[in-house]
């Protein structure tokens, strides 16, 4: 597979296929299965609901481009997005640099890599927080990011999850598993 620039990738169709690309290289990972998207689901109505009453900034699903690194290929698809009033100016098509906060659910295919590669790159690139959405325990990991450090919490089932990055926001995880 040849090298791939962020404007070649960026000329190909839009399409809602997953893709990222990964230094130069286009990668297609399958579907999520229905139980990923019903939680990613539920998951993105509470959030957006939450910034929009407060006017606290945008969220948006998967797929949507976040180029982390021009220079060197690195555009990621996180599964959810939460960009800040005071940074909506890195949204022109795609999301041109680090959200505050990126969300990942976790599936047995995807687990290993969005706990080390992608949570590596969100760290590197200045994301601020990262969510881990596991389905298996009905838990959220919340991972505060910084240049040389994470502190992570998780939150169960009946626990009320809140973020460093939305400070306003009392989420009870529940509502996430909720059928």
């Amino acid at each position: 597979m040849p090298w791939t620039s962020v404007p070649e990738y960026l000329r190909g169709r839009e399409t809602m296929r997953r893709r990222e690309l990964v230094y130069g290289m286009v990668r297609e990972p399958p579907s999520p299965f229905y139980d990923h998207q019903r939680f990613l689901t539920n998951l993105t109505v509470l959030l957006t609901t939450h910034v929009r009453e407060r006017a606290l900034g945008d969220v948006c699903v998967a797929p949507i481009d976040v180029v982390l690194d021009r220079r060197r290929a690195l555009i990621a698809q996180p599964d959810l997005v939460f960009v800040s009033t005071e940074r909506l100016g890195i949204i022109d098509r795609q999301i041109w640099g680090a959200p505050y906060l990126v969300v990942e659910v976790l599936s047995p295919g995807t687990a290993k890599r969005d706990r080390t590669t992608k949570l590596g790159w969100y760290q590197k690139y200045g994301v601020r927080e990262c969510w881990l959405v596991d389905p298996i325990d009905c838990s959220i990991e919340v991972i505060r990011l910084k240049a040389r450090t994470m502190t992570r919490r998780k939150y169960g089932e009946g626990a009320v999850l809140r973020s460093g990055v939305i400070r306003s926001l009392r989420l009870r995880v529940r509502e996430v598993f909720d059928e």
